[in-house]
């Protein structure tokens, strides 16, 4: 049986993004003994929202989304959450 690294304490959200960009989970967690949980009351904490893009754009945000193959709306949240990150360094 492998021997498992200790997982780090992280002073923030974007720490624990950043160190498991860099590595791999299989060194830190026992992934055979995982078992599946449901959170059936769990409620979504995102709202909906209007945007109106030209069209042009919205091309180009699809675009580059098929080549991520992810939705478009997820490229976008992305997008929003990489210039949220860039604002608050």
């Amino acid at each position: 049986m492998k021997k498992l690294k200790k997982i780090p304490h992280f002073k923030s959200d974007a720490e624990e993004d950043a160190f498991w960009q860099t590595h791999d989970s299989t060194e830190y967690i026992d992934w055979s003994k995982a078992q599946r949980i449901n959170f059936p009351n769990l409620s979504l904490t995102s709202h909906p929202i209007t945007i109106r893009l030209p069209g042009g754009l919205l091309d180009w945000i699809r675009a580059e989304a098929d080549k991520r193959d992810i939705p478009y709306q997820s490229f976008i949240k992305e997008i929003l959450f990489d210039r949220r990150r860039q604002a608050t360094t």
